[in-house]
């Protein structure tokens, strides 16, 4: 549910002490636990370290994140990936592939720059 305008967007009153009391080159990594502060105009080009429930995630904010919430940048729960044994040969046969045209692509290059140049 959307907050009421007179109301104003939430940031956490610590966390907005901290952002205003340093620059953003100097602050280093601002540690916070209020995953449910809006991202303020004034955070941007902090580095935070916003809590999901085990460490820290760093989050450099930029202007785009002006408007959400803390807590959307740090995601609680860690997906593992779906798929058994099939799924694992795909990506094994992706991983060999992606391999092979490297090699070739550096292979083409290596011998671009043996080769002189025929002119007068």
């Amino acid at each position: 549910m959307a907050r009421s305008l007179k109301k104003g967007p939430f940031v956490d009153v610590k966390l907005m002490k901290k952002v205003q009391g340093a620059k953003p080159s100097s602050a280093g990594i601002i540690r916070t636990w209020a995953r449910r502060s809006q991202v303020a105009p004034e955070m941007v080009g902090f580095t935070l370290g916003i809590h999901n429930g085990k460490q820290h995630a760093e989050v450099l904010v930029t202007e785009e994140m002006v408007g959400h919430r803390l807590g959307e940048f740090a995601p609680t729960k860690k997906f593992t990936r779906h798929g058994g044994k099939m799924q694992k040969e795909l990506e094994m046969k992706a991983q060999e592939a992606e391999i092979a045209a490297a090699q070739s692509a550096k292979a083409a290059a290596s011998e671009g720059q043996t080769k002189a140049p025929e002119g007068k």
